[in-house]
């Protein structure tokens, strides 16, 4: 086994090794995953839910490009929720509360079960570098395997320090040791690296729980599913999470301990997630709020263990559970196990190229936690992309780049790459120009094609795809040319308090209002038959919908996303002379010099380059 050298080698069996691992055997690499625990591939280290806003649409993306986190997801899923559903359904995120257990047991089995894969347990303390190209990984117990490509996925797990209260330990999550060695020869080799920070809340058993006197949170009625394939379907049963409150009494007692907090008796110097922060932090930056929501999760369908998500704390064990015995509902608690805080190496991922591979050593790529990203979804987004750009180096073919147009994944790397990060990055609708184009509804739209075109996506993918491109295009369709008349359509109208008509009128145009919604379309016989003669899944009748109702912006970001597009055909050369491009900023000369920038549009998307110095180097290359 190892005395062959593999096409790729995945170090870290998270979220983003698991997906990297696939992508890479699935297109047909002879690939290794190396981790230091069989037992723990692709587990849930935080909370038990896949999605949420921006990264709902992420899990669909990566089942739309053949990865695995949605069928996971779908098949150990305890409840799911579509949210936003009162905005418009660019906000629109699916999430799914999961069984943690049974998850990570699914990962392994998907991942036993993919061809041209190899496990090994072990931890990897060094990287073969020959010439500036990688060529394989050292294990702690001395062994070397050699390979073209290798994925780094170390999550929290590099030289990772864990901290309760003023007690601190070496580990890379709780209950598992750290990862030295990878680090150094980094570090050696001239990358720079950095230190971040993230956190988890306690663990409590769920029968010391009061749920009379919490908010019920119940899943969708009609719930819909993650993946886009016909290998899953949507829950019959679910379980409810639970809401309640912290209280100033429950303040009071966390700022009891705030003298031996980690976080501010300078323990901890590194920066934590601002969009997740720990309920020391909240209670310290929002002193304005009397209270803050807490959401109970079940962590799965038989067990008793409960997640307190909004209680993430690093706070001496004896506070937290002081002041979670004031929390309503909680005042009988049993811990499981305390929450904690854990530092752990990261490495600027403005030191990466689009595909992920470093621009230092060929062939080497990062994904996940080790670029600074925070979240499951955004860590397996890279993974699978990570997976299938180091297959196609070492077939030596065209690199798969997403787009800020075509996938959050593509926005969320070209944010890292482009802009860096400096504290946990997690992805947002907001951070989306197009988020119109982005909807979680059609990424196999987007995705499957491409996908299917380098061999990742499979034939029966792609055929579902079109299957439902074309059913919703004509649904659509029949809206464009179907006449209603005013006897028809105005009690309809007036109903919803929306003007009358004097005369017939296409349905398109009257579906387009937005007062009018598909249950109103539905009182039309013809619309019913229609979806009944064609036997139109929800999937389908959905899609045509959006496609109605928001057509004017869809094609209004469109011709947007065109404009910009010509820029990134507007290529830099690789070894561009910045320094004879006098009109330049001296900032965004020493930036693009720092992260060099493969087209106009990413050179115009880094923080300090104006305009202007976007016009400088337009002119200088004669455009």
């Amino acid at each position: 086994m190892f005395n062959e050298v593999y096409d790729v080698i995945v170090v870290g069996a998270g979220h983003a090794g698991s997906e990297a691992a696939a992508a890479a055997a699935n297109m047909g690499s002879k690939t290794l995953l190396v981790t230091m625990s069989l037992q723990n591939i692709a587990q849930m280290s935080c909370n038990p839910a896949m999605g949420g806003i921006a990264k709902g649409q992420i899990v669909r993306e990566i089942d739309a490009l053949g990865g695995y986190s949605g069928i996971v997801t779908d098949k150990t899923a305890i409840q799911f929720r579509m949210l936003n559903k009162s905005k418009g359904p660019a906000m629109w995120s699916p999430r799914a509360q999961s069984d943690r257990m049974r998850f990570a047991e699914e990962w392994r089995l998907m991942l036993e079960r993919t061809p041209n894969l190899d496990f090994y347990q072990e931890m990897v303390s060094g990287l073969l570098i020959e010439d500036g190209r990688i060529a394989g990984i050292r294990t702690s117990l001395g062994i070397e395997i050699k390979s073209k490509a290798v994925v780094l996925t170390n999550g929290t797990f590099l030289n990772g320090l864990i901290h309760i209260g003023e007690k601190q330990f070496g580990g890379g999550r709780a209950g598992e040791g750290a990862a030295y060695g990878i680090t150094e020869d980094l570090v050696r080799a001239g990358f720079e690296a950095g230190r971040m920070k993230t956190g988890t809340p306690p663990r409590v058993d769920g029968r010391s729980l009061d749920y009379s006197r919490m908010i019920e949170q119940p899943g969708d009625e009609n719930p819909d599913k993650f993946s886009y394939s016909a290998v899953t379907k949507p829950l019959k049963e679910q379980r409810s999470c639970w809401m309640t409150y912290t209280s100033e009494e429950v303040h009071n007692l966390l700022r009891e301990g705030f003298d031996r907090s980690p976080m501010f008796n300078g323990r901890i110097k590194s920066l934590g997630p601002r969009y997740c922060p720990s309920i020391e932090d909240k209670i310290n930056r929002f002193a304005d709020k009397d209270r803050h929501q807490i959401f109970v999760e079940p962590e799965g369908w038989d067990t008793v263990e409960v997640y307190v998500n909004g209680f993430s704390t690093s706070l001496p064990e004896d506070v937290q559970f002081k002041a979670l015995r004031s929390v309503a509902g909680f005042e009988k608690v049993k811990f499981f196990r305390p929450g904690y805080a854990i530092e752990y190496d990261y490495f600027p991922p403005t030191q990466l190229k689009h595909t992920l591979e470093t621009k230092l050593v060929e062939g080497l790529y990062f994904a996940g936690q080790i670029n600074g990203t925070t979240g499951y979804e955004e860590a397996a987004s890279q993974g699978l992309m990570a997976g299938i750009n180091a297959h196609l180096k070492v077939l030596g073919k065209d690199p798969f780049i997403l787009k800020r147009n075509e996938a959050y994944i593509g926005v969320l790397i070209d944010d890292l790459i482009t802009k860096g990060t400096e504290e946990p990055y997690r992805m947002f609708t907001s951070r989306a120009e197009y988020r119109t184009l982005l909807r979680q509804d059609n990424a196999d739209f987007r995705l499957t094609p491409l996908s299917y075109e380098i061999g990742l996506a499979k034939e029966d993918r792609m055929r579902r795809m079109e299957k439902k491109r074309d059913e919703s295009e004509a649904f659509v369709n029949f809206f464009r040319e179907s006449s209603v008349t005013p006897a028809e359509v105005n009690p309809v109208l007036e109903a919803k308090d929306t003007p009358g008509v004097t005369q017939s009128e296409k349905m398109f145009k009257i579906f387009s209002r937005p007062q009018i919604e598909l249950e109103d379309m539905l009182k039309f016989d013809r619309v019913r038959d229609y979806i009944a003669e064609h036997d139109l899944d929800r999937e389908v009748v959905e899609q045509a919908e959006v496609q109605v109702k928001y057509s004017g912006y869809i094609e209004k970001e469109k011709n947007n996303a065109d404009k910009l597009n010509r820029l990134e055909d507007v290529k830099i050369p690789e070894n561009f002379d910045y320094d004879k491009v006098k009109s330049l900023s001296h900032e965004a000369r020493e930036k693009m010099k720092k992260i060099k920038p493969v087209t106009i549009s990413q050179a115009s998307r880094i923080s300090g380059v104006s305009p202007a110095d976007v016009s400088v180097l337009l002119i200088h290359m004669g455009r």
